[in-house]
């Protein structure tokens, strides 16, 4: 049944252009995390039609398509529907020109600059596959949409809405993501693939009044910079040179006018670890510090803190990873490689946390080979756009048909019918 299987791969060839027309209509629409509606829509639909059992709105706009095949494994696949508060700025004749409010009412760009686009049309290609081709494989396979990635709020909302109570447990649970590496390779890791990350909001309180009388006032903007100073010391300081970490402010804001000293300030910061124990110390020491800047300035009380997203670290499973890693490299060849862990975040963990099974994620590359190719002889390759730049236009031959073909692969790896018991 090997040749069975094998055949997916040519059916993809034909489907290819009815999927470049969907991933084309999906980076024309985008929509911002927990209002994928449209999106949700047009990837329910599609399972629909195929057959599949299908549960709408779960966690808000997640969708879960469930295919029983017989006797078998039970195999989930994921992929992130949502898009960024990003203008894009690809020039491209399919690019967004789409417009919205964030949670915040403020009105934005939308844009699909981290390529979910492309995650949602490799599902849906690999579920239409899977669906016309049953005699290739057996057991059960579960396609999960889900929303609200970029906020850290999506695989989490599912799981709060009964997704462990409603859907058959996995046996493993796959996801892959786009990143600016030559489009048509794959990079695999065991063990850490992605960081953990927490953002917060500090909110810290001073006492307002005229410019010309501060002593009059608390400064929440000396306050503010103090701490901010002072937290960069933590990675320099605290952490061992041994481990990885990352603080970054990217927001400090306080007052309207020059000569007003405001009453409050606001910081808003992230952080990055490779390890759990290094990323709870790391929060502990930002409160030790926020606390002590304002009891040294007299702040009338103690900071506000506020967590704006908390991602887990990607952790792979061993075994299963190994398993993946062995058929990209059969239908892959060298354009199959292990890759380094990257600093970014997923919450696609969450779901092999929850249930308490094995899960595997890999990256997927997205620039065109020859442009790729030239950056990296230069030495250039920073230069490249990256995932959240508005810049950033994967190229969508060889991506698409990658992508698809990495799912079919990797599900296969459990499902066709001459595959190892789990």
């Amino acid at each position: 049944m090997a040749d069975a299987f094998d055949s997916l791969h040519t059916a993809l060839q034909e489907l290819l252009p009815e999927l470049e027309e969907i991933y084309k209509d999906l980076h024309s629409h985008p929509e911002l995390s927990m209002q994928e509606v449209r999106t949700a829509g047009i990837a329910a639909d599609w399972l629909a039609r195929l057959g599949y059992e299908v549960t709408r709105k779960l966690g808000g706009t997640g969708v879960v398509g469930l295919l029983c095949n017989g006797d078998g494994p039970t195999v989930m696949l994921r992929a992130d529907m949502d898009a960024l508060p990003v203008t894009e700025a690809t020039g491209l004749p399919y690019a967004s020109t789409v417009t919205a409010r964030d949670e915040d009412g403020a009105e934005t760009g939308v844009s699909h600059a981290c390529g979910h686009d492309f995650h949602t049309t490799w599902l849906m290609g690999a579920a239409r596959l899977l669906a016309e081709h049953r005699d290739a494989w057996k057991g059960s396979l579960m396609v999960v949409f889900q929303p609200g990635e970029e906020v850290g709020r999506g695989a989490q909302g599912m799981v709060d809405d009964g997704m462990g109570e409603r859907f058959p447990k996995p046996d493993v649970i796959l996801g892959q993501h786009v990143v600016p590496a030559a489009a048509g390779t794959v990079g695999w890791r065991s063990g850490t693939i992605m960081a953990a990350a927490h953002s917060l909001k500090v909110k810290l309180f001073g006492r307002g009044a005229h410019g010309s009388q501060p002593q009059s006032a608390i400064d929440p903007v000396i306050m503010a910079a103090s701490t901010a100073m002072r937290l960069q010391t933590i990675v320099s300081r605290e952490v061992s040179p041994l481990d990885s970490a990352v603080l970054t402010i990217g927001s400090l804001q306080a007052g309207t006018k020059e000569n007003i000293i405001p009453d409050d300030a606001t910081i808003k910061l992230n952080v990055r670890t490779y390890d759990e124990d290094v990323e709870r110390y790391m929060l502990g020491a930002i409160r030790r510090i926020c606390d002590a800047e304002c009891m040294a300035s007299n702040a009338p009380h103690a900071p506000e803190y506020t967590t704006l997203s908390t991602y887990p670290l990607t952790h792979n499973d061993a075994k299963a990873t190994m398993r993946i890693a062995q058929v990209f490299q059969r239908r892959f060849g060298d354009k199959a490689f292990e890759t380094a862990a990257a600093s970014a975040s997923e919450d696609f963990s969450v779901f092999g946390r929850s249930w308490k099974v094995p899960y595997v994620f890999w990256v997927v590359g997205g620039i065109d080979a020859e442009v790729y190719e030239k950056a990296a002889a230069a030495k250039a390759l920073a230069s490249l756009p990256v995932n959240h730049s508005p810049k950033f236009a994967p190229a969508i031959h060889p991506t698409l048909e990658t992508g698809v073909a990495t799912l079919l692969e990797a599900a296969g790896a459990w499902l066709r019918t001459d595959a190892p018991p789990p």
